[in-house]
């Protein structure tokens, strides 16, 4: 008779951490308020205050960095107030002029009898040109220095140069407004004590490294409804998630996870359906304003049922993608709770806008931590919250910014940069230096038009930038190389840079460590599916 050996289990039960939202600053939400719907003013005022915003941190950054510069170079605040031979160093806004980008008059010119060309993946050449404008006009800038940077349209910088014969800008060095301020630079984020019985497996290897800190789960393009579907990589993912699938060890890491952030394209594109054909689908009648034969509610439904199974055992952060059902123009306001069903019905699920901050904070001690049986999940009191602690603001107590988006303002400032050697990771760290997220909105990239403010501006460096439905997964961890070497390495400011590819194509799930900002990759497969397995 066989003998089955008993399976090894945790001498005691695990026990989730939970992490508390901090409320957002005002003038880093990317909610579009009633009085700011107007679509009556001229895009033009969103560069205007972007200029604005940046200068004075440009204008800063460059006299202290050409100050001792031989030729005693000045400032000259007005573009078109250079003098020809002077040396000298301009501040303005960066306009890519390329022959391939769209050209909107071009569009309404053109012969509606001829079908319009398929878009373009990159609107790079050897023809293209840069201009440096500001409130007075526009200069041309030249130079091995200027052709090899990482521009875009919408960078603000300052060049320092001389005019020549020609009326063009030589430059011989840029600056750029540099890291935004960090308010958690030099504050720890504290280190759980190690529950060591939870983790002592029968001799197993005890954890993962770090066990004992949190940790926040990332993923991005779940593409639920869409063809060739992940469905059973996408079970996975919910099970390892609520520690319910594989041995001890797996299910002791996943109960380190605080909570989950899902960056866009949660459910997949529409297409076209093969039975609505020779205008089928124009001749049957409409049922409730739908047409029956292209339209199923089954991906929004099984979306749903993924998010409840999740959220009653960890908190959930929804962002809007590209092809989920929402505005096309940035900020995508966030999803209507009612489309998810029983996942509406707890304080753990939070329908966020793209992009979005979500600023954490380790939860009092005193507190019991969660777990599966402590997070019934059903919000039928008023009371609940999603980790909200109204008494935490102002505390100058140790927290993580999280900045996400679906991964828009990446794609678009691809077309711009030739590849090599300019990489998406090369553009995500560059728009830390910028100190602007989505420079090339609103040019070539859809946004609302803003008057008063562009909310695309970094007020400060997030610890932790993610950035949604990339081709590949990468990741950096980015330090401010211009900042005081005296000061203690600790206190420097750093953001971890996620690049998520898609869970659909890939199966990755992408774990940040909040005390250490390490990074661990996880892999979920089915067999006689595409993407692989593992654990990196």
């Amino acid at each position: 008779m066989a003998i089955v050996e008993k399976m090894s289990a945790p001498s005691a039960p695990l026990t989730r951490p939970s992490t508390t939202i901090l409320p957002v600053a005002e003038d880093a939400s990317f909610s579009i308020k009633s009085a700011d719907k107007s679509y009556k003013h001229q895009y033009s005022n969103i560069y205007f205050v972007r200029l604005r915003a940046l200068r004075q941190h440009v204008e800063q950054r460059a006299k202290g960095r050409w100050n001792e510069v031989a030729g005693n170079p000045v400032f000259v605040p007005r573009v078109l107030d250079v003098e020809k031979g002077q040396l000298c160093f301009i501040i303005g806004t960066v306009y890519m002029d390329m022959p391939l980008k769209p050209n909107v008059l071009e569009d309404v010119a053109r012969d509606r009898s001829i079908p319009a060309p398929p878009p373009r993946d990159k609107f790079y050449s050897d023809e293209d040109s840069v201009m440096l404008e500001d409130e007075s006009g526009r200069i041309c800038l030249v130079g091995d220095r200027i052709r090899s940077a990482c521009l875009v349209t919408g960078v603000i910088l300052g060049a320092l140069g001389i005019e020549t014969h020609n009326g063009d800008f030589e430059v011989v060095d840029i600056c750029y407004p540099g890291m935004a301020p960090q308010p958690s630079a030099g504050i720890p984020w504290p280190a759980l004590p190690e529950v060591k019985d939870a983790m002592e497996v029968d001799g197993i290897d005890k954890h993962f490294p770090s066990s004992s800190d949190e940790w926040i789960a990332l993923v991005s393009g779940l593409e639920i409804g869409s063809a060739n579907t992940s469905d059973g990589q996408i079970q996975l993912l919910a099970e390892f998630l609520t520690a319910e699938v594989s041995g001890p060890q797996e299910q002791s890491q996943a109960a380190r996870i605080s909570r989950l952030i899902i960056a866009g394209n949660s459910l997949g594109a529409l297409t076209d359906n093969a039975s609505a054909t020779h205008g089928e689908s124009e001749r049957k009648a409409r049922r409730y304003g739908n047409d029956a034969s292209s339209f199923t509610p089954h991906p929004t439904q099984n979306l749903a049922a993924h998010l409840t199974d999740v959220c009653r055992s960890i908190p959930v952060h929804l962002l809007p993608g590209p092809s989920d059902p929402a505005a096309t123009i940035l900020p995508q306001q966030p999803l209507p709770r009612a489309m998810f069903g029983g996942a509406s019905h707890h304080a753990t699920f939070s329908c966020e806008s793209n992009p979005a901050y979500i600023h954490l904070a380790p939860s009092d001690p005193s507190a019991p931590s969660t777990s599966r049986a402590s997070q019934p999940g059903a919000s039928g009191s008023k009371n609940k919250t999603n980790g909200a602690s109204p008494a935490r603001q102002g505390n100058p107590g140790p927290s993580r910014t999280v900045l996400v988006h679906s991964g828009q303002p990446v794609d678009d400032m691809f077309k711009y940069v030739p590849t090599p050697p300019i990489s998406r990771l090369t553009l995500a760290e560059a728009t830390l230096r910028w100190r602007h997220m989505a420079p090339t909105a609103p040019d070539t990239l859809w946004c609302h038009p803003y008057f008063a403010r562009d909310p695309f501006v970094f007020t400060h460096t997030p610890d932790v930038y993610v950035v949604g439905n990339q081709p590949a997964f990468a990741t950096k961890l980015v330090e401010d190389d211009e900042q005081d070497k005296d000061k203690d390495a600790e206190t420097r400011k750093r953001c971890r840079i996620v690049l998520l590819p898609s869970f659909k194509d890939s199966g990755v799930l992408v774990l940040v460590n909040l005390r250490t900002l390490a990074v661990k990759k996880v892999q979920f497969a089915v067999e006689d599916m595409s993407a692989g397995g593992g654990e990196t």
